[in-house]
């Protein structure tokens, strides 16, 4: 770094004790490290975006609970000169800025300093891999996982080829930061962590957990806007409504998803 002046220490999210209302940003604490819990770092320039939606609901009680950890390292911090500079003109010419391998190295090096067993490095990048179920479980089954998130045009080359990162994609379009994707990445991620949704089933048998999207859901009432529930849902007959449930899941991927019904055939041949 160009200035004396050393980094803000990385927000960390992680347990503390319970009060009447818990709010997201209260899950911010400096509380050392929990032993086995998987744990997300975000190196991006708005760490205030975390957790955000992520300290809500079952994420934000795992959390809470200590069922996994979220830290943030602030980009910012690492950057050069006196406006602390992130940021510069491409190579070669052309439009908009590139976040410089210095900077981005340093916040690197800091952020996987203590991660040890199997720890990927991941860029959230528009021509990464697209985000799969299967890619989920590879992300649960880490010890944890480091998300580099991008601004402007990208960052430059030689920082994903010197330490060898992982691209990886929310879909085929273009944002204005990876903070959004990291965050889907992450909810997609601790859900599969044991614990965390309570009922371990309901995991199994959501869409992409065989290979096809979810057969459709139905509550009370019995009846809403004319509309009944079908008839095998109460029958109380488990066998027929496994059977309901797996046809329609194989019909609504069928029509909706060709892509993947057709992967699911290849794999049962």
């Amino acid at each position: 770094m160009s200035d004396d002046k050393q980094p803000s220490a990385p927000r960390s999210h992680a347990r503390k004790a319970i009060r009447q209302v818990l709010k997201p940003r209260e899950l911010i604490t400096s509380t050392p490290d929990l032993h086995g819990a998987w744990k997300a770092k975000i190196i991006t320039l708005f760490p205030g975006a975390f957790p955000g939606v992520l300290g809500e609901s079952l994420t934000g009680r795992a959390l809470q609970e200590g069922l996994w950890q979220l830290e943030t390292v602030d980009l910012r911090q690492y950057g050069i000169g006196k406006h602390r500079n992130v940021d510069d003109t491409p190579a070669g010419g052309g439009a908009g800025m590139v976040l410089r391998a210095d900077v981005l190295g340093a916040a690197i090096d800091y952020a996987m300093r203590d991660a040890r067993g199997n720890w990927p490095l991941v860029y959230l990048s528009p021509r990464g891999k697209p985000m799969d179920q299967a890619m989920m479980r590879r992300f649960a089954r880490c010890d944890g996982v480091t998300l580099l998130c991008g601004r402007f045009e990208g960052v430059d080359q030689r920082v994903l080829d010197h330490y060898g990162v992982e691209e990886v994609s929310l879909g085929d379009f273009v944002m204005t930061g990876g903070e959004i994707a990291a965050q889907a990445l992450i909810d997609a991620t601790v859900r599969l962590i044991p614990g965390v949704l309570g009922n371990e089933a309901s995991a199994e048998e959501e869409s992409f957990s065989s290979g096809l999207l979810e057969h459709p859901q139905y509550t009370r009432p019995a009846e809403w806007q004319g509309r009944t529930i079908p008839e095998v849902l109460m029958s109380g007959h488990h066998g027929r409504v496994a059977q309901w449930r797996q046809d329609m899941a194989e019909e609504i991927t069928r029509e909706r998803r060709p892509d993947l019904w057709e992967a699911y055939k290849d794999r049962d041949t």
